[in-house]
């Protein structure tokens, strides 16, 4: 095969399957668009990449060769997806019983897995294996090393204490300890457990399960921290858009900064892959037909046709609920019916061009009533004929306030297109200018806000931004000056109730963690009910006053961080490195409920680190609590490097003893590795903010 990207050192460079976002067949990328005419197009294929690496674009030797590559990728991607725990588990460097240890070999192996132990515990546990007392380990020997290193002592004590003769669990054993989960703990469920994770044959047969099958179903999907029943669509779909919040992207074209960055359309794919909703698009005059890009900057451009192609290839793959398309128009009005007439040709009947129906419209239309239609948020010559504030043909308010230089100002006398004009249905956008009474605002009008100005807004008249977004639409936008294309936190405008808080999806960080926590549930589908205190064109919720009234329902959160296992390096530069894990518990939400806890560090172990530190949260409106769990590498000279995270609501979350799985800086995969904590939720009145060192189980 012809490689176009260049790897350089290919024999030593793999890529995991859990790192590709999707296999395009034919010349999709911008490489390979720019060779269509020297390379057949049937014989090509690009390998996008999650988070910001650069896609791979393959030319094979003949078109079967090619769909085989793409037929075997997704074979691949399927199988990992579904993978159990135990062939998770098997895929770790210790898995492999057709090789051989010797003892010399054993501190090595011990370093690749990310432990240090002394050569006198690490050679008497070689010893215990090493059955044969040969010096060397193979076969059943590495097995019961494997199971020996693997051991968990706090997974034996929970065990121990459900189990009633402390060999097995039968399933009156299994329902009590269920119960105390607060899961199902029917006979039932009981036995459809041990017939999945036990792996012992005799153990299954007689409806017991051992400390391995227990691990097994600990480790598993069905024992995680996140509840797997909102891994589906079980929100009600059918509420006005404006009570949902909706997941959104801004200069979603972008793959890095704002200034000299990568204009793709493998953004676009990312974007919509994680489930976002609502994306944009930055207009602006080609040679003779529209491009994307960053204006007045050294970004590189786009065709707005070919972003509209991956558009209506990927809009809906990962949710059929509504795409809203934001358009930030810059382009002359030839140009501007160009983007309708391709609109038309590329979206076809997603596009959405006219009302449902022909009634007034008193609310917005729902998700349901909009599924797998493309929406376009736009100004719109009416509103733009009504607003003497207007300035510009921009879609929003961004081009005229903090998203460019002054010296970048679109002009006062740029004119709309009727063509582009007349695609905006139910997504109006206008200047924000007061707030007034939601009878009086039509119900389709969207106002875009910056960072700032939506912050000053929650400050000053909190009450009265829940209650224009109980009726309207609010779209955020980070600051103009954000040109490494950083992100603001976007809890800040979710307790305002804002529906599109934007952020920059191309930027590994925090935030975007908290935004890929929030739309976590209802099976990603990027639209995720708000509470319904925040819905009542009445509403008494102020986010900067939640010590009683709506929403206010104390409650005491609890949280034992135990263990951790099977933690990564932070990496390749420090591969020599044993880490020195710590975790941080935080919470977000309303202002009085944002707060941060953390172990303390553990010393040169990041395959099995032990802290059993209890930490207490008072939460004052835990509907729109979001919490994180980060584990960091202690370092003494620089800054903690980061290992993994995990984010989710606290309306997801279980009670009793889980596993959080962590996910790297991208939001993608890090298993095996997790956390192992106790959570315990209970009604509250009065703040605390203990930590304790450990329960009496330990």
């Amino acid at each position: 095969d012809q490689v176009i990207s260049t790897i350089k050192q290919i024999s030593v460079n793999t890529v995991s399957v859990m790192e590709v976002e999707c296999v395009q067949e034919g010349c999709k990328s911008e490489t390979l668009r720019n060779l269509a005419t020297s390379l057949p197009e049937e014989q090509c294929l690009t390998i996008v990449f999650k988070g910001g690496r650069k896609s791979l674009d393959l030319q094979c030797d003949t078109k079967e060769e090619a769909k085989h590559w793409v037929r075997g990728i997704q074979t691949l991607q399927g199988r990992v997806n579904n993978m159990t725990q135990k062939e998770k588990l098997d895929k770790y460097p210790l898995a492999d019983n057709q090789i051989q240890f010797y003892t010399t070999e054993v501190q090595t192996l011990f370093k690749m897995i990310n432990i240090d132990l002394s050569e006198e515990n690490a050679v008497s546990l070689f010893k215990k294996c090493d059955k044969s007392a040969d010096g060397r380990l193979e076969h059943e020997e590495i097995e019961l090393f494997c199971r020996e290193l693997l051991r968990r002592p706090e997974l034996d004590a929970v065990f121990q204490q459900y189990s009633a003769n402390g060999y097995v669990l039968s399933t009156v054993d299994l329902r009590e300890f269920l119960k105390d989960q607060g899961e199902d703990h029917t006979l039932v469920h009981a036995e459809s457990l041990v017939l999945t994770y036990e792996l012992n044959e005799w153990a299954q047969k007689n409806q017991f399960m051992t400390p391995n099958g227990f691990t097994m179903y600990m480790l598993s999907k069905e024992n995680d921290v996140y509840n797997p029943e909102h891994g589906r669509v079980y929100q009600d779909m059918s509420r006005p858009l404006s009570h949902y919040f909706i997941s959104s992207s801004h200069n979603t074209y972008l793959t890095k900064d704002q200034l000299i960055g990568e204009s793709s359309i493998d953004a676009y794919i990312r974007a919509l892959s994680q489930g976002c909703r609502c994306v944009e698009l930055d207009c602006w005059d080609g040679e003779k037909k529209p491009v994307i890009y960053h204006g007045h900057t050294l970004t590189s451009k786009v065709p707005f046709s070919e972003v509209l192609k991956v558009i209506a290839e990927y809009a809906f793959r990962t949710s059929p609920y509504p795409l809203i398309l934001s358009l930030e128009n810059h382009c002359c009005v030839e140009q501007q019916t160009i983007m309708a007439q391709q609109l038309h040709s590329i979206l076809g009947e997603k596009l959405l061009n006219k009302p449902l129906n022909d009634k007034a419209l008193q609310c917005l239309p729902s998700p349901e009533d909009l599924k797998g239609k493309i929406l376009i948020k736009a100004k719109t010559i009416k509103m733009e004929q009504d607003s003497s504030s207007s300035d510009s043909s921009s879609s929003d308010d961004e081009s005229k306030t903090e998203s460019k230089p002054k010296a970048w100002k679109v002009s006062r006398d740029c004119k709309l297109s009727p063509e582009l004009s007349d695609l905006v249905v139910y997504t109006h956008s206008v200047a924000f200018k007061q707030f007034d009474p939601c009878a009086k605002k039509p119900p389709n009008e969207i106002s875009s806000f910056s960072e700032s100005d939506a912050l000053k807004l929650i400050k000053e008249s909190g009450k009265l931004f829940v209650r224009h977004n109980s009726m309207q639409l609010s779209r955020i936008y980070p600051s103009g000056q954000r040109v490494q294309s950083s992100n603001y936190n976007p809890q800040d405008m979710w307790n305002a109730g804002c529906q599109m808080v934007a952020l920059n999806f191309q930027t590994q960080c925090e935030e975007m963690d908290l935004n890929r926590g929030r739309f976590l549930p209802n099976g990603r589908c990027g639209y995720l009910l708000k509470p319904s205190f925040m819905c009542q064109p009445d509403s008494e919720f102020n986010p900067e006053n939640t010590g009683g009234g709506p929403g206010h329902n104390p409650t005491l959160l609890t949280i034992k961080v135990i263990s951790a296992q099977q933690l990564p390096k932070p990496d390749k530069e420090k591969l020599s490195s044993i880490v020195d894990p710590l975790v941080w518990v935080q919470t977000y939400g309303a202002p009085i409920d944002n707060n941060t806890k953390k172990t303390q560090r553990i010393g040169n172990n990041g395959f099995n680190p032990r802290w059993d530190c209890t930490f207490k949260f008072q939460l004052h409106v835990p509907e729109l609590v979001l919490v994180r769990f980060k584990v960091e590498d202690h370092d003494y000279a620089t800054k903690n490097d980061f290992l993994g995270q995990f984010t989710l609501p606290f309306t997801s979350m279980r009670t009793g003893y889980r596993h959080v799985h962590l996910l790297q800086a991208d939001g993608s995969s890090m298993s095996p590795s997790s956390l192992f904590i106790h959570v315990k939720i209970t009604p509250s009145k009065t703040a605390t903010t203990e930590c304790e060192t450990s329960y009496n189980l330990f």
